[in-house]
């Protein structure tokens, strides 16, 4: 198979450092962002300002976070080089486990049992999800018109956000603004994978240009949904919606658009299924402990 000829068992190792990284960078984030809401805050959770983004960058505790969270998405990236990106984009999910022992350290609150149990959802779907694509995804050369697919799914979700965001987002609570992040960091992971595809098979155009762009414009309308939620939510929270959302877009992306699961049986679309639906349980109970 090719998890054993290939090159995806890197792909699965540099992920998980990544997910490392994440993690980590996901606590110092999210100890900025308190510290600034504490003291330049309105108290109205209704997203950060242009002032407390201001006075976010300058914080050490943010710019140790974003230090972090650059080397993730540099393990995030060659792991997508080595394997597709059903395989390697759901493993962020061990950032989950770490960022929620670490937090329960730092605030010296233990986990409850609901709290673990949630946790134990999420990583149990994930861990099926890869291990089942693993050993039956396939690398393809993405073509033009899936590139096409790909940004207008994505214009289309965004349009959407600046809707929802405009007209309710003092009725937002966490969840919104976690999963809206990972599911623009879905978008950003497989615009990732395309730009390296098209530039490991030496086809970089005026389209893969603006996949870049569109790529960067993404990464930093969730960047901001990000600080917002770590605002509004704890960092275990943020990491489950992160690393759920996230991946549920570029698998999606990988089977339907990408082929990435062509010549995979039927049966590893149900588990699959059923391995996504455990996964955004474990967010969902996460979010109400």
């Amino acid at each position: 198979t090719q998890f054993f000829h290939g090159y995806t068992p890197l792909g699965i190792a540099i992920a998980l450092v990544g997910g490392f990284f994440l993690a980590l960078g996901a606590q110092f984030h999210h100890r900025g962002v308190v510290v600034v809401e504490a003291k330049h805050g309105s108290g109205h959770k209704a997203g950060l300002s242009v002032a407390q983004l201001w006075r976010l960058v300058r914080s050490p505790w943010w710019a140790l976070g974003t230090l972090l969270l650059g080397l993730a998405i540099l393990c995030q990236l060659t792991s997508l080089g080595f394997a597709p990106i059903i395989v390697v984009q759901p493993l962020g999910v061990v950032a989950l486990v770490i960022t929620s022992v670490v937090n329960a350290r730092v605030s010296h609150t233990p986990l409850t049992r609901d709290a673990v149990r949630a946790i134990t959802f999420c990583v149990v779907g994930i861990a099926i999800f890869v291990t089942v694509a693993a050993f039956v995804a396939q690398e393809t050369l993405i073509q033009e018109k899936q590139l096409i697919i790909i940004l207008v799914i994505m214009g289309a979700f965004v349009v959407l956000l600046g809707l929802a965001f405009g007209l309710l987002r003092k009725r937002f609570t966490a969840i919104f603004y976690i999963l809206s992040a990972g599911l623009l960091y879905g978008f950003v992971a497989t615009l990732a994978k395309v730009v390296i595809n098209r530039l490991l098979n030496g086809t970089f155009e005026w389209l893969t240009v603006f996949c870049v762009v569109a790529l960067i414009a993404a990464a930093a309308l969730g960047a901001y949904f990000v600080q917002t939620a770590y605002s509004v939510g704890s960092p275990d929270l943020v990491i489950a919606g992160l690393t759920v959302g996230d991946p549920l877009v570029a698998v999606s992306i990988g089977i339907v658009v990408l082929g990435e699961a062509a010549d995979a049986p039927l049966w590893t679309v149900f588990v699959w299924i059923a391995a996504a639906a455990i996964a955004v349980y474990g967010v969902f109970q996460l979010a109400q402990t």
